[in-house]
């Protein structure tokens, strides 16, 4: 029978990182803001462990942008910029998310070991995807030019 595994405590998880050369900041939700090479996530205790309460993302424009996939190419998005997503900020996040599942001792899932993923998949050939239906190909003009005025 397999040992049951014990998650690292709240306290411990925030000391790991700092051993680890993250920068811990508490907020006045109880949560905690880690930081490293300009990535960012929030941490929150649960029970007598702890979770990702916002899931990394890299820091523009001094706010944490979540990682957007437009099919064509990925970008960070915050509340107020949108900026392309770089080869050099790509394995940034990677590493931070890496090391801080680490810590937390989160376990390591194989399709996010694959590569990166992304927070909202956004492509251009499934505008109504959302409402129910997606335009058949005879009626992709009319859908199209709804929407281009509705943009």
């Amino acid at each position: 029978m397999p040992a049951k595994i014990t998650p690292p405590s709240f306290d411990a998880v925030q000391q790991k990182l700092t051993e680890m050369g993250f920068t811990a900041t508490r907020l006045s939700d109880g949560h905690v803001l880690v930081r490293k090479d300009g990535c960012a996530a929030v941490l929150a205790p649960e029970g007598r462990g702890v979770a990702i309460a916002a899931a990394p993302g890299r820091i523009v424009g001094g706010q944490l942008a979540r990682l957007v996939d437009r099919g064509y190419q990925k970008f960070f998005k915050s509340a107020d910029n949108e900026v392309p997503a770089l080869p050099e900020d790509m394995t940034a996040l990677a590493g931070f998310e890496s090391q801080l599942r680490y810590a937390c001792g989160a376990p390591s899932l194989y399709n996010e070991s694959l590569g990166s993923v992304s927070d909202r998949y956004l492509y251009d050939r499934v505008w109504y995807r959302d409402q129910g239906r997606q335009p058949k190909p005879w009626e992709q003009d009319a859908a199209h030019a709804l929407h281009q005025s509705n943009a």
